[in-house]
């Protein structure tokens, strides 16, 4: 069978979308750091849509470790394919990368390609730990950062990429930049800004005043499931092109993108294509936290407790459905400010469609991952407005509580538990222990209303099976 190339299009049948514009008269304006499954699934895919109408912004692809991409994907003329696995399922071709480049091996070429004058927006998708920060802020401590600070002509970190292609900018007087964290990091554009000034101002303080006069930092907003993709895939994708694509992804149907507007420089008209521009992106972002994120996590911590294994096993229990019906409706939702063009309910129906798709096979165990870091932000938070606003917060203790009885569990098996306080929450056992832990309750921990209200929840979920998990929860349904 033959390979995934630009000469293989025309034989693809029908059925699967393949790029509308001409690929030789693509020129490249976009440089994102960190191609991964979820740029390739997401944000490429909305540059993918937008190179029909506009050809400035094709993407060169810029790996900061791995080889494999581009290993994979130059013999297909950096081609690739998505397969949406849905309720309403297809496949298409995203022809939006025109280069891929690998650091150290390509710096050269990297710091050329982002110092271009035809390059308006550098994007990252590097996970959080890429963004090398401490409480926020850059970590001096940081072994790339030091390395950065040492020799910033051959940058280790996203952040010293940064502030190397800038510095070229600066020299060459190219102004007109803007670089767009992607990565699911609350504030993210604010956070890189100040990562990249710290670094710069050290290096030569007169750089770091030129970007802040010069380059934005929008923040942004990304959501889509983008599982890892199997062997399985690769198989069928061949079977319904006719061509091997040797590094096909996979995602879910819903996807959204949120861009403060706050550019530096030409502007990829991204709204034509589905994204939003707005002038708040913490909005989105918090309705997202408290329900999408929070109804994840609730779900994790209850159904780890009823020995279910998946999002959509849990969903699929009617009792689950209905708590999570009652939590967003009674206590997330009354939460939230919405934006100007977000229906809240009809967002938070969305979400949990979502839950029940079956081609994504979404393991609690993993959701649960770094509790004591996710749920200040997914449920604690909730619970602080809704106690300053008067608000009941029994459904939101419910959630909370069964973290601390799934960390009791791991506990009395034995298991491991993946988080970073994984030693101090093995070690707690009742709620005022956990309560005593300020690094995740902060204030709430002495609060007299909030622990009356998880030490009665934790008191529920004592025991709790499948059987009885109905009359536990009862009066919180109905």
């Amino acid at each position: 069978m033959q390979r995934l190339t630009e000469a293989a299009l025309a034989a693809i049948p029908g059925a699967v979308q393949k790029p509308r514009y001409s690929r030789g008269e693509v020129k490249t304006g976009i440089v994102h750091i960190g191609p991964g499954a979820f740029h390739r699934a997401h944000q490429a895919v909305y540059i993918d849509s937008l190179l029909a109408t506009d050809p400035r912004w094709g993407i060169c692809g810029v790996s900061l470790r791995s080889p494999a991409l581009k290993e994979k994907l130059g013999p297909q003329d950096n081609l690739y394919t998505l397969a949406v696995q849905d309720l309403t399922s297809g496949m298409r071709v995203i022809g939006a990368f025109t280069e891929l480049l690998v650091a150290p091996a390509d710096m050269a070429a990297i710091l050329a390609r982002m110092a271009s004058p035809e390059t308006y927006l550098i994007s990252l998708t590097v996970t959080e730990k890429g963004y090398c920060l401490k409480d926020g802020k850059l970590d001096w401590q940081h072994p790339d950062i030091a390395a950065d600070l040492a020799n910033i002509s051959a940058p280790v970190s996203a952040i010293g990429l940064l502030v190397a292609a800038l510095q070229r900018r600066r020299q060459a007087g190219l102004e007109n930049l803007t670089v767009l964290s992607c990565d699911n990091l609350v504030d993210n554009g604010h956070k890189l800004k100040g990562a990249v000034l710290a670094l710069a101002g050290r290096l030569d303080p007169a750089l770091g005043d030129w970007i802040a006069a010069k380059v934005a930092f929008p923040c942004a907003m990304v959501d889509s499931i983008t599982p890892a993709s199997e062997a399985d895939l690769e198989a069928t994708v061949a079977q319904t092109l006719g061509a091997v694509d040797a590094w096909p992804i996979k995602r879910e149907g819903f996807s959204q993108w949120v861009i403060e507007d706050n550019f530096s420089g030409p502007k990829p008209a991204l709204d034509s294509v589905g994204v939003t521009f707005t002038q708040d992106v913490a909005l989105y972002e918090q309705a997202k936290l408290r329900l999408l994120n929070g109804t994840h996590s609730t779900l994790a911590y209850l159904g780890s407790l009823l020995g279910l294994e998946t999002v959509l096993e849990a969903i699929s229990q009617p009792v689950l459905a209905d708590f999570i019906d009652a939590l967003v409706a009674k206590e997330i939702v009354p939460s939230l400010t919405a934006p100007d063009d977000m229906d809240l309910a009809a967002y938070a129906e969305a979400i949990l469609k979502r839950y029940r798709n079956p081609y994504i096979r979404h393991l609690l165990a993993q959701i649960a991952w770094d509790g004591s870091q996710k749920l200040p932000f997914r449920l604690l938070g909730t619970v602080r407005d809704n106690l300053k606003a008067g608000h009941s917060i029994d459904r939101l203790c419910v959630a909370v509580a069964a973290w601390l009885r799934f960390i009791e569990a791991k506990a009395q098996s034995g298991d491991a538990l993946t988080d970073p306080l994984a030693a101090k929450l093995l070690a707690c056992q009742g709620p005022d222990a956990f309560l005593a832990l300020d690094e995740v309750f902060g204030d709430l921990g002495a609060n007299p209303a909030f622990a009356a209200a998880l030490k009665a929840a934790y008191q529920r979920l004592d025991g709790i099976t499948l059987n009885s998990v109905r009359e536990r929860l009862h009066d919180l349904i109905d």
